[in-house]
C-alpha cells in the first residue's frame, strides 16, 4: 500500500495542482429545448459558482446524466470544460453507465478530451444490480480502472441497486493509484467510517441527509470534503461552514449547517412526488431559477428538464417563497448581473 499510495500522492499533485478542493458540486445541466445545453446560462451559472466550488461532476446525477447518451455528454463538456478552465475549476468527467462495457465505450469515446486542461479524472459507479456480489463488483471496476486514468469511484446505491464494501474499496485503493477520490451518496457512510487505510483516496460526502457540519475530519468526522448537490445554490453557506470549521468554530458552523438543514428538505418535499427528472436536479433547479432571476424569477418560464418538461411554476412559486422567508432571494439575481 505504501508504495501505492505515493504514486497516489503524486498523481493528485499532478491534477490538482492547488490542492483538491473540499467543496465540489455535481452542477446542474441548463437547457433551451429539449437535449438542448443552454450555453448562456450553464455559464453564467458556473462563473456563480467559481469564488468558491473550485471543482465539479459533469454530468451526475443532479446534471440528469443518467439520461444522456454519449452524444449528450460530449455536447454538454464542450461548453463546460472550456468555461471551466476560464473560471480555474477543475472537472471530473462522469461516465455515468449502468454496466462496464457501456462505461469503456463512454470512455473511448472521450478519449480526446482527456488532455483537456480542465479535465481532473473521470468518475464512475459500480455495474448495476442487486445481485452483485462485491467480487463481480471488484472486477467489474477493475476493468476500468486498468486503464490507469486517474479515476473517481461513486457509491450510488439509489441507482446502482448495490454498495462497495469498505473492503473492495480497500482493496481497490491497494491496487491501483489512479483511483484517487471516493464520492458515498449512500447516507450510510459505512465505507467512510469503517476505519480501513484507503490509503489517501480523498473522501467526499454526497448524502443531504445527515446534515452538514459533523461530517469533514475538522470536526472530528471520516470526510475530506463534499460533493453536494446543493453547492448548485449554496455554496456559499456551504464555504462559509467549512471556513468556520477550519478556524475550529464549531457553534457557527453549526448553524450554519441546522438552517440548510431545514431549507434543503423542504425544498426536496416540493418535488418529491414529481414523475419526471430527479430529486437532485428538481429540487435545486428551483432554488437556482429563483437565485439567477431575484424578483423576476416568477415572471420567467420555469427551468426545463432534459426530456423537454417544464417544472411547474407553482414549485417556483415555493422555492421563491422559501428564500424569501430566510433572507436568502436577491433582488437581482447572478443572471442578471452577467
Amino acid at each position: 500500500m505504501i508504495e501505492t499510495e505515493g504514486k497516489r500522492r503524486d498523481l493528485q499533485k499532478r491534477q490538482f495542482p492547488k490542492g483538491i478542493p473540499t467543496l465540489w458540486c455535481p452542477t446542474l445541466t441548463h437547457f433551451r429545448a429539449a437535449r438542448e445545453p443552454d450555453a448562456l446560462r450553464i455559464r453564467s451559472h458556473l462563473v456563480s459558482l467559481s469564488p468558491v466550488v473550485h471543482g465539479i461532476l459533469v454530468p451526475g446525477s443532479t446534471g440528469e446524466g443518467w439520461e444522456m447518451n454519449d452524444a449528450d455528454i460530449l455536447a454538454l463538456l464542450e461548453i463546460v470544460l472550456d468555461a471551466a478552465e476560464d473560471s480555474g475549476v477543475r472537472v471530473l468527467v462522469g461516465v455515468l453507465k449502468t454496466n462496464i462495457d457501456d462505461m469503456l465505450a463512454c470512455l473511448d469515446s472521450m478519449n480526446n478530451i482527456r488532455e483537456h486542461p480542465a479535465v481532473a479524472g473521470f468518475t464512475i459507479c459500480p455495474p448495476k444490480g442487486s445481485d452483485l456480489t462485491q467480487q463481480a463488483i471488484r472486477d467489474g471496476l477493475a476493468r476500468v480502472l486498468e486503464r490507469g486514468w486517474p479515476t473517481a469511484l461513486y457509491q450510488l446505491p439509489q441507482v446502482t441497486q448495490n454498495e462497495m464494501n469498505p473492503e473492495t474499496v480497500a482493496g481497490l485503493a491497494s491496487e491501483f493509484p489512479n483511483f484517487i477520490l471516493f464520492k458515498d451518496t449512500s447516507g450510510l457512510d459505512r465505507v467512510a467510517q469503517s476505519g480501513l487505510n484507503f490509503g489517501g483516496v480523498f473522501m467526499v460526502r454526497g448524502a443531504e441527509q445527515g446534515g452538514y457540519a459533523a461530517w469533514p475530519r475538522q470536526a472530528g468526522g471520516p470526510y475530506d470534503g463534499f460533493l453536494l448537490s446543493t453547492a448548485n445554490v449554496f455554496a456559499i453557506e456551504l464555504a462559509e461552514m467549512l471556513s468556520h470549521l477550519d478556524e475550529g468554530n464549531i457553534a457557527a458552523a453549526r448553524a450554519i449547517s441546522e438552517k440548510l438543514v431545514e431549507i434543503v428538505s423542504r425544498a426536496f418535499a416540493t418535488v418529491r412526488e414529481f414523475p419526471c427528472g430527479n430529486a437532485f436536479a428538481n429540487a435545486n433547479k428551483i432554488i437556482d431559477h429563483c437565485l439567477a432571476h431575484g424578483d423576476d424569477a416568477l415572471h420567467i418560464d420555469p427551468p426545463m428538464l432534459y426530456s423537454g418538461v417544464l417544472l411547474p411554476k407553482k414549485f417556483i412559486e415555493s422555492a421563491f417563497a422559501l428564500l424569501r422567508e430566510h433572507s436568502l432571494l436577491p433582488q437581482c439575481g447572478y443572471y442578471n448581473q452577467r
